[in-house]
This record gives C-alpha cells, structure tokens and sequence, in this order.
C-alpha cells in the first residue's frame, strides 16, 4: 500500500503541469493613491499603510500594488490622474486631503474611496460617521473643532507677548477656522486669515503676511501646505515667527511647534479599511472612524535658532522633543 501511494503521488505531481492548477494565484489588486504635492513630500501616509498592510500579511507586488499619482502642487491636474487610475481600473482609491477627495469624488461614485480629510462629515464626503452612505468612508482626522482652538492656546500660553496672528489654510470656508475666528478675541488674539489653494496663492499670502507684520503664525492641517511646508518653515524662520504647525511633519523639517494626530498611525489604521474592503465589504458599510489620540511636537533648535525659549510646562507635555 505504502509504494501504490508513493508512485500515485508521482503520478499526480508529473500530470499536474498538463492539468488545471487546483488555485491559481490572484493578481495583485491595484490601489490607487494620489498625493496633491511632489513625490516624495509626504512623509506619513505611505509609510503608515504599507506597515499596516504588511501586519494583516499583505505583500508588496504580490497582494497588492500601489498606482501612485502625484498633482505636484497642481490642482488642476487632479481630474485626469482621477481618469487615469479610474481607467485601470483601481479596486480603490487612497484620498489624503479635502482637495485630492474633492477630485475623486467628482471622478467616480463606484470605485471605493478611502479619506482622510479632517472632518468627512462637515466636508460633506459622507452622511454619517455610522452610515457614510456613499463610495466614500475612511478617518477623520480632526476630533471636532476643539483642536483649532489648541493651537491658538499652545501659541499663546508659550509666547504671552502674540497678539495679531496669520492663520493660514486653503480655504476660508472649514469649520475649525471659523472656530479660530471664535475663540481668538477670548486669548486676547487677533486671527488673521490668509487662504492659498496653489502655489501661485502662497507666494502671494506670506507677502501679505509679512506686509501684515504679525507676531505669530497657525498653519492649518492640509495636504498642499504639507507639501510646501519647506517654503512655510523657510519665511517663519526668515521673519523669526513663532509658529504652531497643524501637522507633525513640519517639525522634523525645521518647524517650531506642531499639534496633530500622528498620520502615519491614521494611515495604519487605515490598512484596515484596505483589508475589509479586499475582502468584499461595501464602504457604505463601513463606519468613518475619528481620531483619538494628539501628539505635541516642538524642536528646540529651531527655538535657538529664532531665539526663541520654549516654557519649561511645554516641554514636559511635548511628547517629542528635537535637541
């Protein structure tokens, strides 16, 4: 019996290749990505989903690849990189920022998006955080308007002589800079709004900035300052501005201060969406979730370098701090 089965099992293993494989190998499902800057300005998201993705076992090129797509400070050209990974097609699509998802949006209402803006709701990308309704779900990344109001505080409460501060976004319409416009006079602050959706715009806003001759600076939470965070940090540095920074990735690139949910973590956690969705769940389904948890920044050689001096209270509740 014992050689009947091992000339079987020859038998099987030579007839294998002339037969049909019992499971073929699935392509790899093409994820589409687009970032508003230049390759290479985003330092979070990818990083943050591939390490996630590797932890539920998926492997790069095998499981999965990603078709990256990059505006390079271009928003016009966000409509035809939308074209080109909805005419792969893509199984779906990974949206960081308002502008990026705004685009994608208006591109496709059947292919999965996957958002992280900082607020889905109030962006109007979703109907509910429990039910998102549509195509679109993800996290947002602002726990309600409170954190704006942080940053005026961290601005305030480290450097007690700011009284009129820029505040600069791409957009004059979102809810925490409303709230900024709230609570300003409440710290004894004058907010100054200045938008800047495009390069162009931004060169533009700092020299009305620096004519303006403000004590401090708030920069918002958004994928295209992101990608021109060296030229932001550059004319605070320039003009000695105390700044706080809606985005962590500016103060390992010389900002001063940054309070902000950690993106890498955020894109993590998004892996998760990638693996439920792989698996044949409908976004519609799958409820937005918020972020939690906030991480204050702050560089000390910067500091020096404006000579600037950061309270010892700051310090200690800074969660990172550059020597």
């Amino acid at each position: 019996m014992r050689r009947r089965a091992v000339i079987a099992g020859i038998g099987a293993t030579l007839a294998a290749p002339f037969g049909a494989p019992a499971q073929q190998q699935r392509p790899p499902a093409r994820l589409g990505y687009i970032w508003i800057g230049k390759r290479g300005s985003e330092l979070s998201t990818l990083q943050g989903l591939r390490q996630g993705l590797s932890e539920f076992g998926y492997v790069e090129g095998r499981d999965y690849v990603l078709e990256e797509r990059y505006a390079d400070l271009q928003p016009e050209r966000l409509p035809s990189l939308v074209a080109e990974l909805v005419g792969l097609p893509v199984s779906m699509i990974l949206s960081p920022g308002v502008p990026v998802t705004q685009a994608v949006t208006r591109g496709t209402t059947t292919i999965p998006v996957l958002a992280t803006v900082p607020d889905l709701v109030a962006s109007g990308f979703v109907e509910s955080l429990a039910r998102p309704g549509g195509n679109v779900t993800g996290i947002s990344l602002q726990a309600g308007v409170a954190l704006s109001e942080k940053w005026l505080e961290l601005l305030k409460e480290t450097f007690p002589h700011v009284r009129k501060v820029a505040v600069l976004a791409i957009s004059p319409s979102s809810p925490y800079i409303d709230r900024i416009a709230e609570v300003g006079p409440a710290l004894a602050l004058e907010p100054v709004l200045y938008s800047a959706k495009d390069n162009d715009e931004l060169e533009r806003v700092l020299l009305a900035i620096r004519t303006n001759l403000p004590d401090g600076l708030v920069v918002a939470p958004d994928a295209t300052l992101i990608s021109n965070r060296a030229r932001i940090i550059a004319f605070a540095s320039e003009h000695r501005l105390p700044a706080v920074y809606g985005n962590l990735d500016f103060v390992p690139d010389g900002g001063l201060m940054a309070y902000f949910t950690n993106i890498t973590a955020a894109w993590h956690r998004l892996a998760s969406y990638v693996d439920k969705l792989l698996k044949g769940a409908r976004p519609s389904k799958l409820p937005v979730e918020q972020a939690t948890t906030f991480r204050l920044h702050v560089n000390l050689k910067t500091a020096r370098a404006l000579q600037l001096t950061i309270p010892a209270n700051i310090l200690i509740r800074a969660d990172e701090v550059i020597e």
